[in-house]
C-alpha cells in the first residue's frame, strides 16, 4: 500500500516539474522570465492620453443650427405637456358553437394602450376611436404621471375620433387645433405620442402627401414620414407653432403581425377633428350628412344594360321618399358621376363624402340620365334615423347584445386582405340560425355592406352598428347576393323598460 502511494505521488510529482518546465520554456520563447510562472506580472500598462476640451465648431459659426436646435426643444417643451397616456381595459365577449351546435359566449379580457392629446381647458381629450372601442375602463396618465379615470363623452367610427373627458380637477393644458386646410406638401411636422407604451415620444418628419386613403371610410388623410409605431395611435401631429394640424391614426406595415414604421404614416386633419369634437360635445354624437339614395357599384354588366360606357360613377338603384336625393330630382338608373366638384369612384366613397358635408350645405351633383350629363342641386340634411337611434336609446333599456345577436341568429366574418384585394368590401354572412328572426331574409353567403346606410368595415362594426339598431328599432340592411344588390329590413327586438 505504501508503495503504491510513493508511485502516485512519484507521478504527480513529474507531471507538476514537466508543466512548469514547459510554461517556463514557452515564457522563454516570448521573451519573458521563465520566474513569471511562479510569480506572474501584471502586463497592462498605463497608456497615455489626452481627451480634446474643445469643440471643432463654436456656437456661432452654426448659429442658424443652434436657434433652430433650441427651438425644436422649445417646441417639444411647449406641446408634451398636453400629450396623455390612454391604458384600457375591458371584457370581449364571443359567440361560439360547441359540437352539437349550440351556442355559447365566451368572455374575454382586453387591455389596449395609446395616446391622446388634451385639447380643453376643462380636460377633454381626444384620441381614435379605435383605441377606446369596446373598452369599459379608461385610464389617463398625464405629462407629471398622475393617472386619472376617464368618461367617453362620444365617439364617430367613420372618422376614427373619440372624445374623452378626465375625471379630474386641473389645471389641464390644452393645445390648440390648427387650420389643417394651411397644411403644405413638404411643411415640417412633429409626431408625440407613447409608441410601444414608452412615454413623451416626440418624432420629426414632413406631411410627405395631402388626400390620402387608406380604406373607404378613411380618405382625405395627411401621409407624414414622422415616424409613428403602435401606441402613438391619437397623439397630435402638431406644426412649427406646437398647432395640432393632425391626429394620428394609422401606419402602412407590410408584416400584419408585428407592424412597426416603414416610413408612412397617416394622420387625420385637425379641421374633420374639430367639426366633430364640437358635434360631439354639443349633441354627444357626431351628425352626419344624409342623401337617401340606395347605390351600388357599376360592373360590366351594369354598364351594358343602362348604355353607360364611362368608368367613374356610382348607379342609384332607389331614391327614398321626401329625401334630399328626391327634392333634387334624383331618379333610379341615374349615375352619380361627381360629387361637389369630385370625381366619384365607388358608391363607400360618395357617401363618405355625404356623410363629412356640413348640414344645409348645397352641394352640385353631376348626374349621367340616359345618355345625358345634367346638373343637380342637393341640400344635405341630417341622419334622423341615426337621432331617431339616439332617442329612444336614452328612454329606454336595450337588451343585452349578446342576446340580441343569439335571437337574430347571424354570424358573420370579416374578409381577409386577399378577399378585400379582390374588391370584397362588407362582411359575409357564414351561419344563419333557421329559428332566428333573420333567418327569412339573411342568407349564408350573403355580403353585408352597409346598416343603415352605413357602411360597414368588418365583422366588429357589423355587431357593433347592428346591436344598437336592432335593439330599438327597424333596421336596414344593405347586401348582395350573388350579383344583385338588396336591401332587406329587419324588425326590432322590443328593449326592456328602465328600471
Amino acid at each position: 500500500m505504501k508503495s503504491s502511494l510513493r508511485s502516485f505521488f512519484s507521478l504527480l510529482l513529474i507531471a507538476v516539474v514537466a508543466f512548469f518546465a514547459v510554461s517556463a520554456w514557452r515564457m522563454w520563447q516570448n521573451g519573458r522570465s521563465p520566474w513569471e510562472v511562479f510569480f506572474p506580472k501584471n502586463s497592462h500598462r498605463p497608456e497615455s492620453f489626452t481627451l480634446p476640451d474643445k469643440p471643432p465648431l463654436e456656437l456661432a459659426d452654426v448659429e442658424l443650427l443652434s436657434r433652430l436646435n433650441d427651438e425644436y426643444a422649445r417646441l417639444t417643451q411647449a406641446v408634451v405637456p398636453s400629450v396623455v397616456s390612454i391604458d384600457t381595459a375591458g371584457v370581449r365577449e364571443e359567440m361560439l358553437r360547441d359540437v352539437w351546435g349550440r351556442s355559447q359566449v365566451r368572455r374575454q379580457m382586453t387591455q389596449g394602450q395609446g395616446s391622446g392629446v388634451i385639447v380643453t381647458k376643462e380636460g377633454h381629450v381626444v384620441t381614435n376611436q379605435h383605441v377606446i372601442a369596446g373598452q369599459q375602463q379608461i385610464q389617463i396618465t398625464l405629462h407629471d404621471g398622475k393617472s386619472y379615470p376617464a368618461t367617453l363623452i362620444g365617439e364617430d367610427s367613420l372618422l376614427d375620433i373619440a372624445v374623452l373627458k378626465i375625471n379630474g380637477d386641473g389645471p389641464f393644458v390644452p393645445l390648440k387645433l390648427g387650420d389643417s386646410a394651411n397644411v403644405k406638401v413638404g411643411q415640417i411636422v412633429f409626431a408625440v405620442g407613447n409608441p410601444f407604451g414608452l412615454n413623451e415620444t416626440v418624432t420629426q418628419g414632413i406631411i410627405s402627401a395631402k388626400e390620402r386613403s387608406i380604406s373607404d371610410q378613411q380618405r382625405d388623410l395627411f401621409q407624414t414620414d414622422a415616424a409613428i409605431n403602435p401606441g402613438n395611435s391619437g397623439g397630435p401631429l402638431v406644426n412649427l407653432q406646437g398647432e395640432i394640424v393632425g391626429i394620428n391614426a394609422a401606419i402602412f406595415s407590410p408584416d400584419k403581425e408585428n407592424p412597426g414604421f416603414r416610413g408612412v404614416g397617416f394622420s387625420i386633419p385637425s379641421n374633420d377633428v374639430k367639426e366633430t369634437l364640437k358635434q360631439i360635445l354639443e349633441k354627444g354624437r357626431p351628425v352626419h350628412g344624409y342623401l337617401g339614395v340606395q347605390m351600388r357599384a357599376l360592373d360590366s354588366r351594369v354598364r351594358q344594360a343602362i348604355g353607360y360606357d364611362q368608368e367613374i360613377g356610382c348607379l342609384v338603384l332607389d331614391v327614398q321618399k321626401d329625401s334630399p336625393a328626391s327634392l333634387a330630382g334624383l331618379k333610379p338608373r341615374d349615375v352619380i358621376i361627381e360629387y361637389n366638384g369630385k370625381p366619384i369612384e365607388s358608391s363607400n366613397q360618395l357617401f363618405t363624402m355625404v356623410q363629412r358635408t356640413n348640414i344645409g350645405d348645397e352641394v352640385p351633383l353631376k348626374v349621367w340620365r340616359a345618355g345625358e350629363i345634367i346638373t343637380l342641386k342637393v341640400t344635405i340634411a341630417e341622419n334622423k334615423m341615426a337621432s331617431a337611434m339616439q332617442s329612444v336609446l336614452e328612454a329606454a333599456q336595450p337588451q343585452e347584445p349578446m342576446d340580441i345577436i343569439r335571437n337574430f341568429g347571424i354570424l358573420v366574418r370579416s374578409f381577409t386582405v386577399l378577399e378585400k384585394s379582390r374588391g370584397l368590401n362588407g362582411v359575409l354572412v357564414t351561419e344563419v340560425d333557421p329559428r332566428g328572426f333573420a333567418a327569412s331574409q339573411i342568407q349564408v353567403n350573403d355580403i353585408i355592406i352597409a346598416v343603415n346606410q352605413n357602411t360597414v368595415q368588418n365583422a366588429q362594426d357589423f355587431y357593433k352598428q347592428f346591436v344598437a339598431s336592432a335593439a330599438v328599432q327597424a333596421t336596414q340592411i344593405t347586401l348582395v347576393r350573388g350579383n344583385v344588390s338588396l336591401t332587406v329590413t329587419l324588425q326590432s327586438l322590443p328593449p326592456k323598460p328602465k328600471k
